[in-house]
This record gives structure tokens, C-alpha cells and sequence, in this order.
């Protein structure tokens, strides 16, 4: 078994972030090219649904395919809604069993103590994009940073866009957050402006 990753600290930030979106900031653009602010919480909301059932092991729609985000799908309730899911979330990848065996989340299939840090990259890189989006404050929690750094620096010789769509370059003594950020295809200097 693994060692148990507490995403609490990381669902905490997120969820602060949530409440100081405004209204008026659904449509905004985000640092996810493809996404406003709206289609990124309904994102959120899908994968604290398939991340949640991926570490039970419920496997059924909620694993098999992600569905197109779109901010049509909000409902009234979002607001509390997608909180409560990301805390379902935590508490679902808390419980020693979600990091044994093998997993499924977006139709794919992978050892569960990965699939728990793919888990954790959603909640904290997402999380960076909406407070981006938003124009709030973002930080990440040490622990976090130090789950997620191996899991998305580019391997040499590996798919060059790996995972997350090709890397921004760096400079090496480049703050760990940055990195994290860069290395999922996101350029740490984006702003909303």
C-alpha cells in the first residue's frame, strides 16, 4: 500500500476559490484555452464526481468517459454542489483501500496510488487556473507540490507532450509551484488581464 495523500489542504483552497468567483465571471477566459470560468467549475464538478468514484471503486459512467464540460450545466446550486463533492473527494482518497489495486477514471485504467495522484494534479492545477481566471490569490500547500512535481516533469525521451500537453520551458531554479504549473502545459505568467 501507499502511502495515503491528504488532499484536503488542496479541496480546502479550491473550494475558497469557488466562493469568490462572482457572476459575472462564469464567462471569463481561463488559462485552459478551451474552457471559460463556468465550463472549468462544471469541469470540477466531473471530476470530483469520477476522481470520488474511482477511489470506491464504483465503476459506471461516472469512470468510463469524461463528459464535455459546459457552464450550461451548472444549476442554481453549484455553489454548494461542487464544494461538497470535492470534500467527497478527500474523503474518498483518505480511506486506505482507494490507493489498493487498479483504478478508473476518464475510461482509463491505471494503478490506484497513480490514479490518486492524477486525482490531486485536477484539484491543485485547476484550482491554480481558476484563481487565475479570477484574478485571486493562489497557493498550494508543501505536500502537495511534492506529490505532484515527479508526477509532471517532462521524462526524457518520453511523448513530449506527455499527459498534459507539451511543457512550457522554465529556468530550473524556477519557484516549485511554477514548475508544477509549466510542466502541465500552462505558462506560470498568465493573467485574466
Amino acid at each position: 500500500m501507499t502511502d495515503l495523500i491528504d488532499f484536503s489542504p488542496a479541496v480546502r483552497r479550491l473550494a475558497t476559490l469557488l466562493a469568490g468567483v462572482t457572476d459575472a465571471q462564469l464567462t471569463a477566459r481561463t488559462p485552459c484555452t478551451e474552457y471559460t470560468v463556468g465550463d472549468l467549475i462544471d469541469h470540477i464538478d466531473n471530476f470530483a464526481q469520477a476522481f470520488t468514484a474511482a477511489a470506491t471503486k464504483d465503476f459506471g459512467d461516472q469512470t468510463t468517459a469524461a463528459p464535455a464540460p459546459g457552464a450550461a450545466n451548472l444549476g442554481p446550486d453549484w455553489r454548494t454542489r461542487v464544494p461538497a463533492r470535492l470534500e467527497a473527494l478527500a474523503a474518498a482518497w483518505a480511506e486506505p483501500t482507494a490507493w489498493d489495486g487498479d483504478t478508473q477514471a476518464g475510461g482509463v485504467t491505471l494503478p490506484a496510488a497513480v490514479m490518486g495522484r492524477f486525482a490531486l494534479d485536477e484539484v491543485v492545477v485547476h484550482g491554480w487556473d481558476l484563481a487565475r481566471a479570477t484574478d485571486q490569490p493562489f497557493t498550494c500547500d508543501q505536500p502537495s507540490l511534492d506529490v505532484l512535481e515527479p508526477l509532471v516533469t517532462p521524462q526524457p525521451n518520453g511523448d513530449p507532450s506527455g499527459p498534459f500537453g507539451p511543457a512550457v520551458p522554465i529556468p530550473a531554479d524556477a519557484p516549485q509551484l511554477d514548475r508544477v504549473i509549466a510542466y502541465t502545459g500552462r505558462d506560470p505568467r498568465w493573467t485574466a488581464a
